[in-house]
């Protein structure tokens, strides 16, 4: 069975989740609080970080403490959290747009004494011209499911995320390491975004939102802004890349 197959939750449509202060699992000396989003097999996946364990491995392969990294999908807050205690960057800024996930990650930051070193925000990134206010995020039984996007009109429940200029952000954080894993989101923002802020970038691409050649679109979006994945801690879905001219 797939860590899709087994996502689903307990919780009702209008039912924040149930986070308590229990540890459920640790993943590189991150405790993770026990909350409706974990099954047996996702807090077996974590305890031998293997959950998002390409994303971490190539994070801590490319993170130093004199980064700031912006996280885009935030997810459960693992990830963040990993490279926050143990790349020990200057500071993580995550965004995730799943209202639901937020106590969750908060209670991890929480848990973790990390409230310093990392900060959430329940915000769209936006980025070029034409931004609204809202945008539509479709929350599905499967957090792993739920996205800003809606592939062939699967039912959904619909709410409305707050968004903020990817431009502004940047000014603000002067961010050097991107690390995003956005559910198929991140081709129109690789589309949209400048590249030039980053020395390194973690990214997880999603062929069964956007097919092969969005994929491939993609990819070529990273080799044109001047990265080279990193062989050893990539795979075919799931690039670290750095800027060639920062290749030491």
């Amino acid at each position: 069975m797939s860590d899709t197959e087994v996502a689903s939750t307990a919780m009702t449509s209008d039912a924040a989740p149930l986070v308590t202060r229990e540890v459920a699992a640790t993943c590189l000396g991150v405790k993770v609080p026990q909350s409706p989003f974990l099954t047996e097999t996702r807090i077996e996946r974590i305890n031998a970080a293997r959950y998002e364990g390409q994303e971490i491995a190539g994070a801590l392969h490319v993170v130093r403490e004199d980064d700031r990294v912006l996280e885009v999908g935030a997810g459960l807050g693992v990830v963040g959290a990993v490279i926050a205690m143990n790349a020990r960057p200057e500071k993580v800024l995550s965004f995730e747009a799943n209202p639901e996930l937020v106590p969750v990650i908060t209670a991890l930051h929480e848990m973790n004494e990390l409230g310093g070193r990392v900060e959430l925000r329940n915000q769209v990134l936006f980025a070029g011209a034409g931004r609204p206010e809202t945008m539509e995020f479709h929350l599905r039984n499967s957090f792993l499911g739920s996205s800003l996007l809606n592939e062939g009109g699967r039912p959904s429940r619909v709410v409305e995320i707050p968004t903020v200029d990817l431009a502004e952000v940047v000014a603000e954080l002067q961010p050097t390491v991107l690390v995003m894993d956005i559910e198929g989101g991140e081709l129109a923002l690789l589309e949209a975004m400048d590249l030039s802020p980053f020395r390194a970038i973690v990214i997880e691409f999603h062929p069964e939102a956007y097919e092969v050649k969005g994929m491939r679109r993609c990819k070529t979006i990273l080799r044109e802004g001047g990265f080279q994945k990193i062989e050893d801690v990539s795979s075919r879905t799931v690039w670290t890349c750095i800027r060639e001219d920062a290749v030491s």
